[in-house]
């Protein structure tokens, strides 16, 4: 009895405890039926598709209910920012996903702004029709409106965002702005200064005091962003005067208490100035020379300090261990300052890095170039050793095709770490043009051309040049073309054809016509230097001359031929071969006719330029030119084929102005030798540089001399020097440059013929 009911009570106690777990089995399976999607029903939509939305959900139907996705859901439909509101809930096993779009931008308008322009402000706001609107947006665009107007030195402007509800869930947004007073700089001063005064030091930075004359820049308007580039350029100037320890404790800008100017205050502590002491170069593990590499250190045992001349340094010892085979070399200046003895001593150190080789060179958006064209400017193939510096000269070859807007050499890791991929990336540029100019000069009066070039023909760098040009002294049809790899050489071919008639009677009382051709071949001697060669061929008539014109002019009337080969050497480092700014030219070029012409002489010519940067945008330019030439074979060199100067080879002298001259008849009759220098200095003027207009300041002088004496010719002819001195204003105008000079002669012959104003088309190096 007592066995059976303990059995009974085991069994009821299993029963008890079977109960909860079936309970629970059951409705697990009644929940699980539940949480089940069944499908997504999206609300409130009205431009958005359906679709869109649920792209952006981490669940959908046939997928269990996760509260964690539902979350990940509901915060990437926000941060889309095409909803201002949104809601995910269930109803029954349906989850909706209720939306409350953002309304679109219909329209964006500004109201108040004078100073700043429509166009400007919206290129900056980041708001256009049809984008969908948000607070956060328009937030950001007040920002973006305030620091524009901060940065053209109107703080006190203010900026209040009115959106217009429209119809269909659109809006207008209304920027109402009120720019206040302008804050100008009142007053810069420097405390701590004791070596440089304030005037030179306002001198170093870009901020200027307000003054009535400066009413076309900007630069006496506070720019926070401004100050912190003065603060680089105070710290450069002091370095560069060898104030090691130079530090600018503060900048400051205290807006005064009408709110309508700023007073710039710079404390700095100056230190002590210090020279230059050992400077040694280590080569370290390279096979370097040491005493190669201290020779193209720029600095001196002795020279006050100057960082800058270090950086030249780094770069110039970095440059020369690329071009010896170790183009990952780093070189690391290390400096021990001598705080008692004033000075630093300098040891480059050099580091040589991994040897590395080109595996493959890939080129890519050449479009319309060939590879080949290409390939031939990078000087470089596959298995050579990667040199940094021959990287870069390549990328400024091709770039110097100009048949790119945009060229950029990247490095890609190769198969093994000690190789490399070249990718040479190429956007094309259009290379062809369809010109039509006219104008006037003082020189050639109304002016007209039209010229078909193409600087790319077919895509294999070859150039092609139709042109024919007009005007009351000139007319001119020419043909130019050049390949520059002939028969996949480095060497440049070209043929040239042209006919011109020209007026010379105000200058020298004739007319003549020419008709021509030639051929050249030019070849590089070194990365910048060039040689040509040329024959060329010219059929020459001299017409109606006058009876009182000078009776040399009278005896080389009729009908010549010129054959004449000749050669040209340059050698050139400048920085920008149009506009340069930096750098040296050199030219020699020297020609013999008479190879099968009936004209006979020797002519020789040199020219040299030199281009400092004086300042940022002031460049000073250095110009020499002479030329020589002499008749052989018992001829005499015709005038039309001596040198005239003048106009713009000799400003404040009208063309052919200087030289010899017939008396009697006022004939210009050339000069066999010239010689004339240049010195002038460009700047920017008072003006958006966007204008494009600079300023230059000038002096010419020189001479021209030496023509035969000719029977019956009152000849005037004088070695004596001549000189004038001038003014410019240059114009970068969409038709080409325009200069504009104003020249005085200070030095000149009685029988010289002057001029104040001179107007030109065209750069004048």
């Amino acid at each position: 009895m007592r066995y059976r009911f303990v059995i009974a009570g085991f069994l009821a106690f299993l029963m008890l405890a079977a109960a909860p777990v079936a309970g629970i089995s059951a409705f697990g399976g009644a929940a699980q039926a539940q949480s089940v999607i069944s499908r997504v029903v999206v609300e409130g939509n009205q431009r958005i598709e359906p679709e869109t939305v649920m792209s952006y959900m981490q669940v959908g139907a046939g997928d269990r209910y996760n509260a964690e996705k539902v979350d990940e859901s509901l915060k990437n439909l926000f941060q889309t920012g095409l909803f201002s509101d949104v809601q995910i809930f269930r109803r029954g096993s349906e989850l909706v996903v209720k939306v409350d779009e953002n309304p679109l931008i219909n329209k964006v308008n500004f109201e108040g702004n004078s100073e700043i322009s429509d166009e400007d402000l919206s290129k900056d706001i980041g708001l256009r029709p049809r984008m969908v609107f948000t607070r956060a947006r328009v937030q950001s665009a007040v920002q973006r409106i305030n620091a524009l107007y901060r940065r053209s030195g109107l703080f006190a402007a203010s900026v209040d965002p009115k959106v217009i509800r429209l119809p269909q869930n659109r809006v207008n947004l209304v920027f109402e702005i009120s720019e206040g007073p302008e804050t100008r700089i009142e007053r810069i001063n420097f405390i701590g200064n004791k070596e440089f005064s304030d005037s030179q030091l306002r001198g170093v930075i870009t901020t200027e005091e307000t003054r009535w004359w400066k009413f076309l820049t900007t630069a006496d308007s506070y720019d926070p962003d401004r100050l912190a580039y003065d603060r680089e350029l105070l710290r450069r100037f002091y370095l560069s005067e060898g104030y090691a320890d130079f530090r600018i404790l503060s900048a400051t800008a205290e807006l005064a208490r009408d709110g309508e100017s700023f007073y710039i205050t710079f404390t700095v502590d100056e230190g002590q100035q210090y020279d230059f002491g050992t400077i040694d170069v280590d080569p370290g593990d390279t096979t370097l020379s040491r005493e190669d590499l201290l020779s193209v250190i720029t600095t001196q045992t002795g020279d006050t300090y100057d960082a800058s001349e270090i950086d030249n340094s780094v770069e110039r010892l970095t440059v020369e261990a690329g071009t010896n085979g170790y183009a990952f070399a780093r070189v690391r200046p290390d400096l021990n300052r001598h705080a008692e003895e004033r000075i630093i001593d300098i040891t480059y150190k050099i580091d040589e890095g991994p040897r590395v080789y080109i595996e493959r060179i890939a080129i890519v958006g050449n479009t319309r170039t060939r590879d080949e064209v290409i390939r031939r400017e990078l000087r470089l193939v596959e298995g050579d050793a990667y040199n940094r510096v021959l990287v870069d000269r390549a990328r400024r070859r091709i770039t110097a095709l100009d048949f790119f807007s945009k060229v950029e050499i990247l490095e890609e890791p190769g198969s093994t770490p000690d190789r490399v991929t070249l990718i040479v990336k190429v956007e094309e540029k259009s290379t062809g043009s369809l010109n039509f100019a006219a104008g006037y000069s003082t020189t050639e009066q109304v002016v007209g051309s039209i010229s078909l070039t193409e600087r790319n023909l077919l895509g294999r760098g070859q150039f092609v040049r139709l042109q024919t040009s007009l005007s009351f002294k000139r007319q001119q049809v020419d043909f130019s073309f050049t390949e520059p790899y002939f028969l996949g050489r480095n060497l440049s071919f070209g043929v040239d054809a042209f006919a011109t008639q020209t007026n010379q009677q105000s200058e020298s009382s004739f007319d003549v016509r020419q008709a021509g051709a030639g051929v050249r071949f030019g070849f590089p001697l070194s990365e910048n230097s060039r040689l040509t060669t040329r024959y060329n061929f010219t059929n020459r008539k001299i017409t109606d001359v006058p009876n009182d014109a000078s009776q040399a002019i009278k005896d080389s009337e009729g009908t010549s031929n010129i054959s004449q080969i000749g050669a040209t050497y340059v050698y050139s480092t400048l920085d920008n071969p149009l506009k340069p700014t930096s750098g040296f030219r050199f030219s020699l070029s020297g020609d013999v006719a008479g190879l099968g012409g009936d004209t006979y002489w020797i002519k020789a010519e040199t020219a040299g330029y030199y281009f400092y940067p004086v300042y940022e945008g002031v460049t000073l330019m250095l110009k020499g030119t002479a030329g020589h030439m002499e008749p052989y074979n018992g001829d005499e060199v015709l005038p039309i084929d001596r040198f005239f100067k003048g106009g713009n080879s000799f400003r404040g002298f009208e063309r052919a102005g200087i030289g010899p001259r017939d008396d009697s008849t006022g004939d210009s009759l050339g000069g066999q030798t010239y010689a004339i220098g240049t010195v002038e200095l460009t700047f920017p003027l008072f003006l958006p540089e966007e204008f494009g207009v600079t300023g230059a300041v000038f002096s010419d002088f020189g001479t021209l001399f030496e023509a035969p004496q000719t029977s019956g010719v009152n000849l005037e002819d004088s070695a004596n020097l001549r000189a004038s001195v001038g003014a410019s204003i240059i114009w970068e105008s969409p038709l080409g440059p325009l200069r504009f000079d104003f020249a005085q002669a200070v030095l000149k012959e009685d029988y010289d013929k002057t001029e104040f104003f001179r107007f030109s088309v065209g750069t004048r190096f």
